[in-house]
């Protein structure tokens, strides 16, 4: 597909503006798909572009993060590898299975996860005990939010947030930087299979890509230097709108 210059600009904010919300709390796929459909992209095509551009977002965040320090890879080295192969079953499984079954579900899970943020003002301020032990929980949350991220995807880093403060009991901004990395690892091998079928749009994804880098890098600093209470309070704006976009593309479309 040819687009005229004008919507290669559009394409480089949208990345940029995407990758600055995906870095701090998630949620940049209810900008970049509505923009990559609306400029006529079949929604397929669009799916698998998406995941070219997504993946230079959460690469870039996950290269600060853990060259400031904020992640140790004995502790997501774990995560990493049942994430792979959960992305890689759950992007296999999108063949066969219809995901409209989820895309019902998903609304009612965030639900319950913007009231439990609402009401746990403390949630994520600082490390806490955690109630599962590490490999337990990147064996469950690994396999399940990796399937999930290569059938379906939206909310992904959502749930890879709550799961890691509310269950590993890691402080938000950990919990962010250990997100990116799950996020990025998910990405990569979901881009693999669209790329084996030949659905990507590599101008359009590299455009959108190069916004990303830049947008997500600002974002991830921002979670460096900033409170907890401004994570949270973005989370849960990002989590909100999420919620407001499944609900009215599931039940009023």
């Amino acid at each position: 597909m040819e687009f005229e210059f004008y919507y290669y600009l559009i394409f480089l904010l949208t990345g940029l503006v995407a990758g600055f919300i995906d870095a701090i709390a998630g949620g940049g796929g209810i900008i970049t798909i509505p923009v990559l459909l609306a400029s006529g992209i079949p929604p397929h095509i669009a799916l698998a572009t998406n995941k070219l551009q997504g993946t230079f977002g959460s690469g870039m965040a996950s290269f600060n993060f853990i060259s400031k320090g904020f992640i140790s890879w004995g502790e997501v080295a774990m995560g990493i590898v049942y994430t792979f192969i959960g992305a890689a079953i759950g992007t296999y499984a999108i063949l066969l299975i219809d995901p409209s079954i989820l895309s019902k579900i998903i609304p009612i899970m965030l639900v319950g996860i913007f009231l439990y943020m609402l009401f746990s003002p403390k949630l994520g301020a600082k490390d806490k005990h955690a109630l599962l032990g590490s490999h337990l929980f990147f064996f469950i949350f690994g396999l399940a939010l990796g399937f999930y991220d290569g059938f379906f995807g939206p909310g992904t880093g959502t749930f890879w947030t709550i799961a890691l403060v509310g269950l590993l009991g890691l402080n938000l901004k950990k919990a962010t930087a250990q997100t990116k990395v799950m996020n990025f690892t998910s990405n990569i091998v979901s881009l693999a299979v669209f790329l084996w079928s030949g659905n990507v749009l590599f101008l359009v994804g590299l455009t959108m890509g190069l916004g990303q880098i830049i947008g997500a890098n600002i974002g991830s600093n921002m979670v460096i230097k900033k409170e907890v209470g401004f994570i949270r309070g973005f989370f849960l704006l990002m989590v909100g709108l999420t919620l407001l976009k499944l609900i009215y593309s599931s039940y009023m479309s």
